[in-house]
């Protein structure tokens, strides 16, 4: 079952009695467990039939036993198990079941769970192989979830929509600035879009102005200026960045930017080879106004050019992290690579 389905039917009040909720990304995690623990059960409630346990704290047979008690003058019970991962004996290991094919209690109760109790999994960071018997079991009688990390490209979509649905937009540069900053977690851009909102008029659009004053990501010297630069041949004001990387090396990392370029001119060789110039921001997962940005880097930049800067990429990149890098700081060694991509 998929996140939306899921939250679809919890705001329906159409329960399940066990979740299971598994894998890399743990905010669509936190968003189910977080609605079941705040909205199935009343204030009242939740002193008698609300439970949450840790995974490192107790055993499987504590948990069953605590999904097996009734509710006290309530419907429902519900028993929660944050960092589910840490419970040892949990889920058998497949080799395990061949040799002791005596169900585990966690087997067991699958396959008659308490209608009254909603019993919540949340095995952050991993999942289960969804071959074995258990997880065919849990898929049978109960809602198995599989949280999967999202792609970089489909970033700047689920920032849009994540402020739509609060009723914020925000501008294509701010957009591209979070993007190429806070990564792939979503748990770390909420919480960023989240300050960014609480610090302005409800219904903004949040510009990059708003960032640098809020994140405190620079609007003029970041990895997306300095691409831009490099694109577009504005020597000096991709040398103005670069020292300034330079001058804050902490602050930006050079294996960070060699990753930033790669993916930048990764796009750009694709642009090369794109028979419909047209579908250009669809094929390279970019807003639609910056298509116009790789339209000239691509007069700048010829498919021998771009097979060259990779190749620089390469070597900066295993020199950044000491491979015949010298005595060279890596602000030099930033210097050398963008001179030899320029000229």
């Amino acid at each position: 079952m998929d996140f939306n389905q899921i939250m679809s039917d919890l705001k329906k009040k159409t329960y399940r009695p066990v979740y299971f909720l598994m894998g890399d990304e743990p905010y669509f995690i936190d968003m189910i467990s977080d609605y079941i623990e705040q909205h199935v059960l009343d204030e009242s409630e939740k002193e008698f039939n609300q439970t949450v346990l840790y995974g490192r704290d107790v055993t499987t047979a504590d948990i069953i036993g605590t999904a097996k008690r009734f509710p006290m003058m309530s419907e429902y019970q519900v028993v929660i198990i944050k960092e589910a991962q840490d419970t040892k004996d949990l889920i058998k290991k497949e080799k395990e079941d061949k040799k002791d094919k005596q169900k585990s209690s966690f087997e067991l109760y699958l396959e008659n769970p308490l209608s009254s109790t909603i019993l919540v999994f949340c095995h952050k960071y991993k999942s289960i192989d969804k071959r074995t018997a258990v997880a065919k079991l849990i898929d049978k009688n109960a809602v198995l979830f599989e949280s999967k990390k999202i792609y970089d490209n489909q970033v700047p979509d689920w920032i849009n929509n994540y402020l739509k649905g609060k009723e914020y937009s925000v501008s294509p540069k701010a957009c591209q600035l979070l993007t190429e900053y806070l990564g792939t977690s979503l748990s770390k851009i909420s919480n960023e879009l989240d300050k960014l909102m609480i610090n302005l008029p409800p219904k903004s659009e949040i510009t990059a102005d708003h960032v640098q004053a809020n994140i405190g990501i620079s609007k003029d010297y970041n990895v997306f200026e300095l691409q831009t630069s490099i694109g577009k041949k504005e020597v000096l004001k991709a040398n103005r960045i670069i020292n300034y990387f330079a001058a804050n090396s902490k602050d930006n990392p050079m294996v960070v930017t060699i990753s930033s370029l790669y993916g930048y001119f990764c796009k750009l060789l694709t642009y090369h080879f794109l028979t419909d110039k047209k579908a250009a921001a669809s094929a390279l997962g970019v807003h639609p106004f910056f298509v116009k940005d790789y339209e000239m880097a691509a007069k700048n930049y010829s498919v021998g050019k771009l097979k060259s800067i990779f190749s620089y990429l390469r070597d900066y990149d295993l020199r950044s992290k000491g491979v015949d890098a010298g005595s060279a700081t890596e602000g030099e060694l930033l210097k050398e690579l963008v001179f030899k991509i320029l000229h």
